[in-house]
């Protein structure tokens, strides 16, 4: 999220209810949170027109006083925004705990456990009572302990660090350009439905990080939204759990099934960490393709794929259906909590990329046109997510 300047002139007196959650606001400049674990929305509605948005007056001297209007300052809009932003983050209660703190339907220790806020979730603050929080985020209504959350001002920079800005591209193919301009050149396209981590932003340009670098996109044909964490009741986990069991039992079974035969040992000249005996071997079956061809769009192991055609095309050959889509890989197979619990064919999700993890601290992927399939250091840049298929 850019850093925008501040301009302090009198006070800005802003009304707490201009911000809603649960209206869907798409529009550019307002600010949606998605909280992916349980596909609710927490959503600030687009800010009231600038004239409801008072000024105080400034006295020059003790003789004049002179009315300021924010129409006639300078980024006004930037200003505004950054108000909105502020009392929108300032209203969340964000977890800072090891793993967990239990939900309870009671501000009591001896209260039923409703749910789980995880570290780093978030949700919104109802209000408080004798060293509780009450909070509403997902599904899941109840108190949690104040000493293990920050609210209000506390939140704001938090909430900056823990959530995650996204562009998600809406045309069918868009251009990404190395400066904010039409006549700028050109770096690379970007596929509709894949969304990346937000860099900068303004009226008419977004900036994005992607493999190949950071480039400008028109903001008329991206969506963004704000990624938080959410809390998962009890019964949602539970059902969570016997889905992911369900999916790796599935992916064993179809690899089990799988009659192709993997030369393991050909071509490969990386060692491969530790690890389950199938994610070992789709490692190492990845890391056979080393030195082909980058082609966007594309799905051929030999004659050229990007980099969700490579991790689609590997898991293929033992069984695995995946989809073709980065954006749609983070939610594939489990969660891996972090990059250091990572084993080798856990799936490795970026910014608008996605690669297959080989041990070591590395991972194999078709990373561009330039370089085509390569081994990586894992951490050359942040992961979004971790996931694990079997």
């Amino acid at each position: 999220m850019r850093n925008c300047s501040r301009i302090w002139i009198g006070v800005l007196a802003v009304s707490s209810s201009l911000f809603l959650f649960s209206i869907d606001a798409k529009a550019a400049g307002t600010v949606t949170s998605v909280l992916p674990s349980g596909g609710v929305n927490l959503s600030l509605a687009k800010a009231a027109p600038i004239s409801e948005i008072q000024t105080s007056k400034i006295s020059a001297n003790a003789k004049i006083e002179q009315q300021v209007s924010l129409s006639d300052i300078p980024d006004a809009k930037e200003i505004e925004k950054k108000v909105a932003e502020e009392e929108f983050y300032k209203n969340l209660v964000i977890a800072q705990v090891k793993d967990y703190v239990n939900v309870r339907d009671t501000a009591s220790e001896k209260g039923e456990i409703v749910g789980k806020l995880y570290n780093k979730s978030v949700g919104k603050f109802l209000g408080e009572e004798d060293g509780w929080y009450q909070i509403q985020s997902g599904s899941v209504t109840g108190y949690v302990k104040a000493e293990y959350c920050v609210t209000g001002r506390d939140a704001i920079a938090l909430a900056k660090e823990v959530g995650t800005e996204f562009a998600t591209v809406t045309a069918t193919g868009l251009y990404v350009r190395k400066e904010p301009d039409m006549e700028a050149k050109i770096i690379t396209m970007v596929p509709e439905g894949d969304d990346f981590v937000v860099v900068e932003k303004g009226d008419e340009w977004i900036k994005i990080n992607m493999e190949e670098g950071d480039g400008w996109v028109s903001a008329e044909y991206v969506e963004l939204r704000t990624e938080f964490v959410q809390a998962e009741s009890r019964e949602e986990e539970k059902a969570r759990l016997a889905a992911e069991e369900a999916a790796r039992k599935k992916a064993r079974e179809a690899a089990a099934k799988s009659q192709k035969k993997q030369n393991n040992t050909a071509n490969v000249t990386y060692a491969v960490g530790e690890g389950s005996e199938l994610g070992v071997a789709v490692a190492n079956y990845g890391l056979q393709f080393v030195g082909n061809p980058y082609v966007y769009g594309g799905s051929s192991l030999t004659n050229g794929t990007d980099c969700s055609g490579f991790v689609m095309s590997v898991y293929a050959n033992f069984g695995v259906s995946l989809p073709h889509s980065s954006k749609a890989d983070r939610t594939q197979g489990t969660a891996v909590d972090g990059l250091e619990n990572a084993q080798p064919g856990d799936i490795i999700c970026y910014s608008g990329h996605v690669a297959i993890y080989i041990g070591n601290g590395q991972i194999v992927h078709a990373s561009n046109a330039k370089t085509g399939i390569i081994v990586s250091n894992a951490d050359y840049k942040k992961v979004l997510a971790v996931r694990r298929i079997f």
